[in-house]
């Protein structure tokens, strides 16, 4: 059960390792870009292209019957993205078990890598848990520990997150078919939250530190892409680096090319922007950026 590509990883090696998959739950497709255009999911379009049936329910709390009649010996969910019933839950004979990127307690939630960056976090890992009906609550079998790198994003880390959780899954998974798993219930006081991303929570703002600025910007990239607005349109960040630098600027000053990209500052030094997407315009590079508009955007302030 699962849904984006981060999930698809999971898939493919249990069907690497030929275990028996007989079915695929995934989120119900969405319309995406200006035509509107219906999208299957990324597990979605794995399951199909190895002939494995798959179910799509708008809401799993009523619509389980038919996952019930594929009888599963074992349930292993991955970033699905709705809140399971009991009844599907408890219905496998070795029980449901997720595979969650972070260290729980830790980061519960459906945005736990964005968030991992978004902090500043030095690492962060793969759990192994027992599903429960409570949000990413469940005991826990095995964690397996991933070190974030500076210049990390939210897709980089994902992927590094989906081998380690894809590894880790096809060492729990005999321990859990012969019953020597052992599942340690998690410490609610230690409980922290990964809500998905907001709307709100994608606006940069560049009052704050470099390091903090830097943090959100890659931490959205490569969704949902943060952004500030210059000249009352958006301008999205897709790749950036930063430099730590006292200055007399004001925050979100546009200063122009360093060090290869356009710089804008912020609190204690630069974000220096390699690739950027101007409102109604295709991504463009610095270089391209500053030889056209960006020469004339010196000196202006992003809000």
């Amino acid at each position: 059960m699962g849904t984006p590509a981060f999930a698809c990883t999971i898939l493919q090696r249990l069907l690497n390792e030929n275990c028996q998959v007989v079915g695929v739950v995934s989120q119900p497709d969405k319309k995406v870009g200006r035509k509107q255009l219906l999208q299957m999911t990324p597990v979605k379009e794995l399951a199909l292209a190895n002939q494995l049936p798959v179910l799509q329910p708008v809401s799993i709390k009523t619509e389980y019957t038919d996952i019930l009649a594929w009888n599963p010996d074992l349930i292993i969910t991955c970033a699905y993205g709705q809140i399971i019933p009991d009844i599907v839950l408890n219905t496998p004979v070795y029980g449901s078990i997720n595979v969650h990127a972070s260290l729980l307690p830790k980061l519960r939630g459906g945005a736990p890598i964005h968030k991992a960056i978004i902090n500043g976090d030095k690492e962060s890992g793969i759990s192994i848990m027992r599903m429960v009906k409570k949000m990413d609550a469940g005991a826990v079998m095995a964690q397996r520990k991933v070190i974030i790198e500076p210049q990390d994003t939210t897709g980089s880390l994902s992927d590094k997150l989906s081998l380690a959780g894809a590894d880790l899954l096809m060492e729990c998974i005999p321990l859990i078919l012969n019953g020597t798993a052992v599942f340690r219930e998690q410490d609610e006081a230690a409980a922290t939250f990964a809500y998905n991303i907001s709307k709100e929570e994608e606006k940069i703002t560049f009052t704050e530190d470099v390091q903090e600025v830097y943090n959100h910007i890659r931490g959205l990239i490569p969704a949902p892409i943060g952004y500030a607005i210059l000249n009352q349109k958006k301008m999205k960040f897709h790749r950036v680096r930063m430099k730590r630098q006292p200055h007399a600027y004001q925050p979100g000053e546009m200063i122009g090319m360093m060090d290869g990209g356009y710089a804008i500052a912020a609190s204690n030094g630069f974000i220096l922007v390699d690739e950027l997407q101007l409102e109604g315009k295709n991504k463009v590079d610095a270089k391209a950026y500053f030889n056209g508009s960006g020469r004339n955007d010196i000196g202006k302030i992003m809000q």
